[in-house]
């Protein structure tokens, strides 16, 4: 029962932007950050992945956190007028998606998503809606809680590191 009130949720939050989108570019990057972390969270209950599906609920949920009170707090007018552009929740959804699939199930899984991501940061950039700033900082936060919280469902984990002003990737796997 929680799953589909939490999917219902996500649906309901994300399609009230279908009625206002303006070109072809612009519905498809509206569809594709609904379904790019709905095809995450969905991969969890095919899979029967109980500990993934708890992992998803913290990234979406923090992702989902962390996006709208930088756009309250920080209230950056948006290139076309508007308010509450930074950073873009489009894109810090579909990457939350992109980069969940990819810390669980693997990085050849997440290609896909990761392509689908990217186009829908530059339908927003293309709709005027955001600064490339914005699309960037959104997919940031979008991996980032991610990466953060979920672990890899089999095999091996390749993320990215920071430390110390030295930047690489982390392998690790589990037995």
């Amino acid at each position: 029962m929680f799953q589909l009130t939490f999917f219902s949720f996500i649906l309901a939050f994300f399609l009230s932007t279908q009625a206002r989108a303006a070109s072809d570019i612009e519905v498809a990057g509206d569809m594709l950050q609904i379904i790019i972390p709905s095809i995450a969270y969905g991969t969890t209950l095919y899979l029967d992945d109980a500990e993934g599906e708890n992992q998803m609920y913290k990234s979406f949920a923090t992702n989902l956190g962390v996006t709208y009170a930088l756009k309250i707090s920080v209230n950056r007018t948006r290139p076309n007028g508007g308010e509450h552009s930074f950073p873009s929740g489009h894109t810090s959804a579909s990457f939350q998606g992109a980069a969940f699939i990819h810390a669980r199930y693997g990085w050849k899984y997440a290609i896909p998503a990761y392509i689908g991501a990217s186009f829908v940061g530059y339908s927003r950039v293309y709709a005027n809606k955001h600064f490339t700033s914005d699309v960037l900082a959104g997919a940031a936060i979008g991996a980032i809680s991610s990466f953060y919280f979920a672990t890899p469902y089999k095999g091996v984990k390749i993320s990215p590191s920071a430390n110390n002003g030295q930047y690489g990737l982390q392998v690790s796997t589990t037995w």
